[in-house]
C-alpha cells in the first residue's frame, strides 16, 4: 500500500499553518477535559467514596495538565532521544532549538511526568487526595493517545520495522520527496505502527478504564484505576515497539535487543502493578461525612 498524500497542515491562515498534530493535541485536550468533568461529576461512579476535586478544581488542574503535556513532552524528547538539544543551549549553533515545537520530537513519557507533576503540585495546593485525583485523570489519557497516533500516521512518522504483511505501508509519496528530497523511511513496505498504537494504546485502552471505571466501579479503590493505566499502556508499548523502527541513538550492545520505548515502559509497568496490588490489599475509601 503506498502512503495516502496527506498534508500535515490542513488549513494556512494567514502566515500561520494549521497542522494535524496541533488539531490532536487540541482534540485530546479537549475531549479528555469533557471526559474527566463528566466523571467528576459523577458521584454513583465513586461511591462510597466522593469525586476528588469540583469543576472548578479541575478546570485549573487542566490548564497545568497541558502545560505538563507539553513542556514535558517537548524536554522529555530531548531527554531520552536528542540530548544534544540541551546542549546547544549553551554551545549552539541555534540555542533555541531545543524550544522550536514546530520543528517535531515530542516523547509520551516525557508528558507524563509532566502531568504526574501537574497533578502532584495541584492535588497538594488544594489538600485533594493524589491517587483519586490520578484516577479521575487517566481514563481520559487514552483519548489523546488516540489522536496523537492518528497525527503521527498523517504526518509519515514513527513508522513500523520492514515486513511483507498485506497491509503494510510504504511511507513515501510525492509530498514527503518534495518535502525532505527523498524518503525517510525508504520505499520498503512497513508496520502501519501509529495506528497499531492508536488502536491498543488509545481504543482498546479507553475500553479497559471505561469499564474499570463504569462496569467494575474501582474508583473507590484509589490508584487503582491509575495502575491499570500504568500497567496497560506500558505493556502495550512494550509489545509494540517490536514491530516499531528501532532508535538509531541506541548503543551499538543494546540495539536490536531493546528500545528506549521499552526502557522508559518497564517502571511504568511496576508502579502500575504496584498501585493496582495496593489498592486491592486495601478495603474502599470512604468518605468522611461532610
Amino acid at each position: 500500500m503506498v502512503f495516502p498524500e496527506f498534508d500535515p497542515v490542513l488549513i494556512n491562515i494567514g502566515p500561520l499553518p494549521i497542522r494535524w498534530y496541533a488539531l490532536a493535541y487540541v482534540a485530546g485536550l479537549g475531549l479528555g477535559w469533557w471526559y474527566a468533568a463528566r466523571l467528576a461529576k459523577s458521584v454513583a461512579a465513586w461511591t462510597p467514596n466522593r469525586p476528588p476535586l469540583t469543576s472548578a478544581q479541575l478546570d485549573d488542574l487542566v490548564m497545568w495538565v497541558a502545560l505538563g503535556v507539553i513542556g514535558g513532552g517537548r524536554l522529555g524528547f530531548a531527554l531520552f532521544y536528542k540530548p544534544e538539544l540541551y546542549a546547544q543551549l549553551f554551545t549552539g549553533p541555534d540555542n533555541l532549538a531545543l524550544f522550536r515545537l514546530w520543528d517535531g520530537g515530542m516523547s509520551f513519557h516525557g508528558g507524563l511526568i509532566g502531568v504526574c507533576l501537574a497533578i502532584f503540585f495541584h492535588s497538594r495546593a488544594i489538600k485533594a487526595p493524589l491517587l483519586s485525583v490520578g484516577d479521575l485523570v487517566a481514563p481520559a489519557v487514552p483519548i489523546g493517545l488516540f489522536f496523537g497516533r492518528m497525527a503521527n500516521f498523517i504526518n509519515g512518522e514513527l513508522w513500523g520495522r520492514p515486513t511483507d504483511v498485506p497491509w503494510a505501508v510504504r511511507f513515501c509519496n510525492e509530498r514527503i520527496l518534495q518535502t525532505y528530497g527523498f524518503c525517510p523511511a525508504g520505499d520498503v513496505p512497513r508496520h502501519p505502527s501509529q495506528l497499531y498504537e492508536a488502536g491498543l494504546e488509545g481504543l482498546l485502552l479507553f475500553a479497559v478504564l471505561w469499564l474499570a471505571v463504569w462496569k467494575w466501579r474501582l474508583l473507590s479503590k484509589p490508584g487503582y484505576v491509575t495502575g491499570l493505566f500504568l500497567t496497560g499502556y506500558g505493556l502495550s508499548r512494550a509489545v509494540l515497539e517490536t514491530v516499531r523502527e528501532p532508535d538509531s541513538h541506541m548503543p551499538e550492545l543494546l540495539r536490536g535487543t531493546v528500545t528506549m520505548g521499552m526502557l522508559l515502559s518497564i517502571p511504568m509497568i511496576l508502579i502500575g502493578v504496584w498501585l493496582i496490588w495496593r489498592a486491592r490489599s486495601r478495603p474502599p475509601v470512604v468518605a468522611p461525612a461532610e
